[in-house]
């Protein structure tokens, strides 16, 4: 059996507008090993987000291959696919929109339950969301409460008890913190890491800021409009940063220290439209280091050192 529990080949999205093709995710490739946490970072816009629900299916795939456990479940039927929603699982960004304000904790932390057929005795489900919450440290006393009398990091609780509610192998964490305050955002990164060791699950971490995921993942894969532009073991990422994108990126984290003489990069203009690209390197319009080549072509993901995957033409990139 393969040691990886998911390998992604060529993904695609896109999406048919008014104006043309919207290539949110365009040629993803890459392996999780189980137990291990792939962090995707990138701006608003980069497809990240996409990325993870087109990987679950909460998006139907345009093209490419998602093997789960060797299995590839771009080809399940709908029912299948039903049937392995019991080890693939999402924590969304915002713990209030995702969760219906009309129902108590205990009904929603049990949904899952019921829509699998497993939580058909009473008695068995109520002792179960019980063992849930505490799990993910909410008290007994609001096993009746709604959402709007919890505070953000207790729906966050709430959201991550009902992804765990049928005991899964792999989760997708969509920003699970950026909505948080930055106490509480602490809180949901250790309970989410104490939960990776007690029961060997295996993460995609999404989010846009690089000081949470160098603690979090153990490896990264920067995109920028529906690519991978770079992807490394986290600490070796940190250390040799080799796109501009990921330079200017790893840039703007603030550091505690008034005597720092890390330069800032400042990016040139906005994100560009995914919508009718030019050809070439897709960063090329905003990148200090731009040679001629990378106007035409187009760089591959290549490996530049062991582990190391760059998509760069520009040899600047690599000193």
């Amino acid at each position: 059996m393969s040691e990886y529990l998911l390998e992604v080949k060529d993904l695609n999205k896109h999406f048919d507008t008014p104006k043309g093709v919207l290539r949110a995710v365009d040629g993803v490739s890459f392996t999780l090993e189980k137990g291990k946490t792939l962090g995707i970072v990138g701006e608003s816009g980069s497809g990240k987000s996409t990325a993870g629900r087109t990987i679950l299916r909460l998006l139907e795939p345009t093209s490419g291959t998602v093997l789960f456990e060797g299995k590839d479940i771009t080809k399940l039927s709908r029912k299948e696919m039903r049937a392995m929603r019991k080890d693939m699982q999402i924590i969304f960004q915002d713990p209030f929109s995702s969760l219906d304000p009309k129902m108590p904790i205990s009904r929603l932390i049990g949904e899952p339950l019921l829509q699998t057929g497993m939580g058909k005795n009473k008695k068995q489900m109520e002792q179960r969301v019980l063992e849930l919450m505490e799990t993910v440290g909410l008290p007994p006393r609001l096993y009746n409460a709604y959402p709007h009398e919890l505070d953000g990091g207790r729906r966050q609780r709430v959201g991550i008890a009902r992804a765990l509610a049928l005991d899964p192998k792999f989760i997708v964490c969509d920003e699970p913190v950026s909505a948080l305050d930055v106490s509480i955002q602490a809180q949901i990164l250790n309970l989410l890491k104490q939960l990776q060791r007690e029961r060997g699950l295996t993460y995609i971490f999404i989010t846009h800021d690089l000081s949470v995921i160098y603690y979090f993942a153990d490896e990264i894969a920067v995109m920028y409009l529906g690519k991978i532009v770079e992807r490394a073991p986290a600490e070796e990422l940190f250390a040799h940063p080799m796109h501009p994108y990921t330079q200017a990126l790893l840039s703007a984290i603030p550091e505690p220290r008034l005597n720092s003489t890390r330069k800032r990069i400042l990016l040139k203009g906005e994100i560009t439209s995914p919508i009718g690209l030019p050809k070439g390197c897709r960063f090329a319009p905003r990148c200090e280091k731009c040679c001629e080549n990378c106007t035409q072509v187009e760089p591959e993901l290549v490996e530049v050192t062991p582990g190391h995957f760059v998509a760069c033409h520009c040899p600047l990139a690599y000193e």
